[in-house]
């Protein structure tokens, strides 16, 4: 795969110094114009104050970029162009016709495992949707696909959140609870799925990267599942009746596809009076932030220094 680094982005590959990467859909689609434009800063801000280098991955004019500056941040942010929702099988369409757009975790595991940066940050990971018809999102086969640690609040919580444990499971990417023996449900505050193992700091999630990456050289990413900040975690209960509401009026207005889970995030950003918002970007900085200390652990452990053990 041909991707454009960034300036920044090239200097501390070339340097060894550890890198962080960002998908963007979140920017593109995922949140509102300005929250969106928060969010991406304070995410990198995060990752930096961790010691690493962020590395925002994206679409911009039909190249696939690692690495983008502010002005091009703000540019997927706001804006009257169209902006693609880039999954990993959108990713020669959207070359082809040099378009611009947000990747998502599917075609962000893409472009990181292509220029070999093994640590990617984002808010949570597509999977099962609720319901009979049992929608998959693209990013679970990229998880099993695409080797490297992806750092996340778990699953959004508009998805089935036990199928898509399940779905994990079956495809054999582990995962890890940082700080947790429980299945993190992105904002709510609490899933009931408890989580066989975990790693509960930066080094033992990093001697598990490497044990995953280069010692045994699997395919599969790790998901280290960081909880939301407890400050702003929503009850499960009220989430779901709102979660209900929406999924209701979606289909009376016939949503489906790519934008059920923007509509359906949308619905519960009005129904918690922004409170859903407050906590996205909160757990995206997070995770950021995990994802930098763990970066900077994963570095130094290739560099010859000690580090921890993982385990159940």
């Amino acid at each position: 795969m041909q991707v454009r680094l960034s300036d920044e982005v090239e200097q501390a590959r070339a340097g060894g110094i550890p890198i962080v990467v960002l998908e963007s859909s979140v920017i593109a689609q995922g949140l509102p114009h300005p929250v969106n434009l928060e969010a991406a800063r304070v995410c990198e801000e995060a990752v930096r104050q961790a010691g690493a280098v962020p590395a925002v991955v994206a679409v911009v004019d039909g190249v696939v970029r690692c690495g983008l500056s502010a002005e091009e941040v703000r540019r997927l942010a706001s804006g009257a162009e169209r902006r693609w929702k880039v999954g990993v099988g959108e990713l020669a369409s959207a070359v082809l016709q040099k378009a611009t757009g947000g990747t998502t975790v599917s075609a962000t595991c893409a472009v990181a495992a292509a220029c070999g940066l093994p640590v990617f940050a984002t808010g949570g990971i597509g999977g099962v949707h609720r319901g009979e018809g049992g929608d998959v999102s693209a990013d679970l086969a990229a998880l099993a696909r695409y080797p490297g640690m992806v750092v996340c609040a778990g699953a959004k919580s508009v998805l089935d959140l036990p199928r898509t444990l399940e779905a994990l499971e079956a495809l054999g990417v582990p995962v890890l609870g940082y700080g947790t023996s429980e299945f993190p449900a992105f904002y709510a505050d609490r899933s009931g799925l408890r989580l066989e193992h975990r790693a509960d700091t930066p080094e033992l999630a990093a001697e598990a990267l490497q044990a995953q990456r280069d010692l045994l050289g699997l395919p599969q990413a790790i998901v280290l599942t960081v909880p939301p900040p407890l400050e702003v975690t929503i009850d499960h209960d009220e989430l779901d009746r709102a979660l209900l509401a929406a999924e209701a009026e979606a289909k009376r207005q016939g949503v489906s596809g790519k934008a059920v889970t923007p509509f359906l995030l949308a619905r519960l950003v009005e129904a918690t009076g922004g409170r859903t918002l407050r906590a996205n970007v909160a757990l995206l900085a997070m995770n950021a932030r995990v994802a930098g200390e763990v970066a900077v652990a994963y570095a130094r452990m290739r560099s010859g220094a000690p580090a921890g053990r993982a385990g159940p």
